[in-house]
């Protein structure tokens, strides 16, 4: 399996690459006490499943070298996305993981999902760098620039509220 993209593990690093659409998004979770629940959920790729996506991994936890692939739509309409998981951590101040885009995915780059205990307080971001790999996510434009931004709010939401439950 070849990425689709050259700077892989840049979402670790935190400084994007150029020529990729950036997107920076953060949201409180909750306090310390649903750090643990939310280290589990993001890792175990819980919200991305509580939002509807369809999620086919090659195990049940991330950890690097894991093949991912999101589904996105019903039935023929079906959008696969195949990542390789490219970092992870798994500590009890900062859990997530990084993966990027394989061939064959709508979007090229890597996108990056976190959670961090700072200050008793525990937060959640989405990082990725991302271009159009594919005719019609190059046909919709902003579209696609939209909905990226309005996935990580609602990872973020349902983020919220597996933490809560836990």
């Amino acid at each position: 399996m070849s990425f689709s993209y050259a700077e892989v593990g840049a979402t670790r690093a935190g400084e994007l690459p150029r020529g990729y659409h950036h997107l920076r998004y953060r949201t409180r979770i909750g306090d310390a006490s649903v750090m643990a629940a939310a280290a589990d959920a993001v890792l175990t790729f819980a919200p991305q499943r509580a939002v509807g996506v369809r999620i086919t991994a090659a195990g049940p936890r991330a950890v690097e070298g894991l093949a991912v692939t999101s589904g996105l739509g019903v039935g023929s309409l079906r959008i696969a996305a195949p990542c390789l998981v490219v970092w992870v951590e798994d500590g009890p101040q900062r859990a997530g993981f990084g993966y990027g885009t394989l061939a064959g995915h709508p979007e090229s780059g890597e996108e990056a999902f976190l959670v961090e205990l700072v200050d008793g307080a525990v937060w959640y971001s989405v990082i990725a760098f991302s271009r159009p790999a594919r005719w019609y996510t190059r046909a919709a434009g902003p579209i696609v620039v939209g909905f990226q931004h309005t996935y990580a709010r609602l990872l973020g939401r349902a983020l919220r509220r597996l933490a809560a439950r836990a």
